[in-house]
């Protein structure tokens, strides 16, 4: 991520000694896409160092952590991998890079990641999977090795209403899913691969989610798949929040498609008074 004045180029972040994010202790369980099948929800009393980038590699018009925006290199909210590091204590149990998304400053994470998987803490990611395939490896990796997981947005398989709704091709997301789902029988025994959609109103409906459901079961019917519920957000404010009718639709579209660990999250923003598809 880079600031440019005048021509120049003054300010940079996404490097290893220069991360443009905030981060928090979240206390376990907490509301983590993965949180029915990661080892996490299993120790309370622990925490997860949450890591919220500020940027990303999309344009999301439905984009529910927006806020990301107002975050600035210029405002000095920036941190070395090293210094991120060093936050964690004996009671981090795991750590998430999300944002905005991690995949617009990987290098940055991945040296945080080299330290922390060295005191034994989970590395986990929550992204689009928009990085280049190298940094998906090395981000593999260190779930792989750690006990953390990988969770992808798959937000469509169709192009169109995948750049209709982003900005952007989903191309990389779905090569880079593909890459890493290849890699789960290294690890049977705790997932490491995880997906999710997020169900707008209107546009990622029931048909949809059973096209997204059908491209994960191709790879192993028992990788989890995760259905959020939508809220109204950013230039999507007037649309409903996702119906309970909308969700249990897509839930049985993603179940018919082969999959055998779907879930729906968010439950506490469906609403009975929206529309399903």
């Amino acid at each position: 991520m880079r600031t440019v004045r005048d021509g120049k180029l003054t300010h940079l972040a996404g490097t290893p000694s220069r991360g443009l994010l905030h981060w928090y202790r979240d206390p376990l369980p907490t509301n983590c896409v993965a949180d029915w099948v990661c080892e996490g929800s299993g120790h309370p009393g622990y925490h997860n160092l949450a890591v919220f980038y500020g940027s990303c590699t999309a344009d999301c018009l439905f984009c529910q952590n927006w806020h990301y925006r107002e975050m600035s290199p210029e405002t000095g909210e920036t941190i070395s991998a090293h210094e991120l590091a060093s936050v964690a204590n004996p009671r981090t149990f795991c750590v998430c890079y999300f944002g905005g998304d991690p995949a617009s400053q990987m290098p940055h994470a991945l040296a945080a990641s080299k330290p922390l998987a060295r005191r034994g803490v989970r590395i986990c990611w929550e992204t689009n999977g928009t990085m280049h395939p190298k940094f998906l490896d090395a981000a593999v990796q260190y779930s792989l090795n750690t006990g953390g997981c990988i969770k992808f947005d798959v937000k469509a398989v169709d192009e169109e209403l995948h750049r209709a709704l982003t900005g952007i091709s989903n191309e990389r997301t779905l090569d880079n899913f593909a890459r890493a789902a290849r890699r789960i029988t290294e690890r049977p025994e705790l997932p490491l691969v995880v997906a999710s959609t997020l169900l707008v109103p209107g546009y990622v409906d029931a048909e949809e989610v059973g096209k997204i459901a059908q491209f994960i079961a191709g790879f192993n019917p028992n990788i989890p798949y995760s259905l959020l519920g939508f809220a109204p957000q950013f230039f999507m404010s007037d649309l409903p929040c996702t119906s309970v009718q909308h969700a249990e639709r897509a839930e049985a579209a993603a179940r018919a498609a082969g999959l055998l660990n779907v879930r729906i999250g968010n439950r506490h923003l469906l609403g009975r008074d929206g529309y399903g598809p």
